[in-house]
């Protein structure tokens, strides 16, 4: 199982660890801290020294309650970094946009993966990336990030993000896709109670049973401050690489954290665990 595009191939034997870059004023854990690009690029010159195999870069915040973003100043926060990374250091670059129109000119800077908190739903999205033939995660969200955590509802928080996200990667097969360039995402945080999310972690296996890779997003985010009574996002570290260890241990290939160094460790010892017979 492996992540090829734009030149650069990432194999997943062992789970890759994506390092999360975001150059926006308001996200909920350091929002803000890298709106300038110098520092953007200092701390992913850091991720990629402690370890990242991805670095993850988003302009536009989707916390709960998160506002509005026009396009170009998505784009005016997001291209400059990508270029300045693709063109600086040796680490695949995935941009989280929902954006078509954002995704292609980061892909002409040097971008690889197209990581859609949308899944491709918003128009043109599906016919965008069959065209650029790039991996693509699709991730569930019920609702929309200003909506999302209002009044999550299931019947069985499993097996309906299972068959949501099944349906999104039929759909993008469909269209042109290739079933190697398919990620799924179960969304942790996105639309979905404290104990939707702890379900989902586990039996997230249910979901690293289907054909496609499993990336796992839950780095410092509230289901792990209600556990630890923990309101400062920040100080979600340790619980956050416990979070990334079950993760791998249910068979995710990916996972996107703040904390590369830590987790990549854990994520080592977790996968010699996995491959000692």
């Amino acid at each position: 199982m492996q992540i090829s595009f734009n030149h650069r191939t990432l194999k997943l034997n062992t789970p890759a660890v994506m390092g999360i870059l975001n150059v926006t004023p308001d996200s909920f854990s350091d929002g803000g801290k890298f709106i300038d690009k110098n520092k953007a690029f200092a701390h992913a010159v850091k991720m990629v020294k402690e370890g990242a195999d991805i670095i993850d870069i988003g302009g536009e915040s989707t916390r709960p309650g998160a506002a509005y973003v026009s396009e170009d100043e998505e784009a005016s926060r997001v291209i400059p970094i990508v270029s300045k990374i693709a063109a600086e250091l040796d680490v695949m670059i995935s941009v989280d946009t929902s954006r078509p129109a954002i995704i292609q000119e980061c892909v002409k800077e040097g971008a690889h993966i197209w990581n859609d908190i949308r899944a491709l739903t918003e128009p043109d999205a599906v016919e965008c990336a069959a065209k650029l033939q790039m991996p693509v995660c699709l991730m569930h969200m019920q609702g929309t990030p200003s909506t999302m955590q209002n009044n999550p509802s299931y019947k069985n928080v499993v097996e309906e993000v299972k068959n949501f996200l099944l349906q999104r990667a039929e759909i993008c097969l469909k269209a042109g896709i290739k079933e190697n360039n398919i990620i799924l995402d179960p969304g942790f945080g996105f639309g979905k109670s404290v104990d939707d999310n702890y379900l989902l972690l586990k039996h997230l296996d249910v979901l690293c049973a289907c054909p496609y890779p499993i990336l796992s997003a839950l780095s410092r985010k509230s289901m792990l401050g209600a556990v630890l009574n923990e309101p400062v996002a920040s100080l979600r570290d340790n619980a956050s690489v416990s979070g990334a260890v079950i993760s791998v241990m249910k068979g995710a290939k990916i996972v996107r954290v703040h904390n590369v160094k830590a987790t990549k460790d854990a994520i080592l010892i977790a996968s010699k665990v996995l491959n000692t017979d």
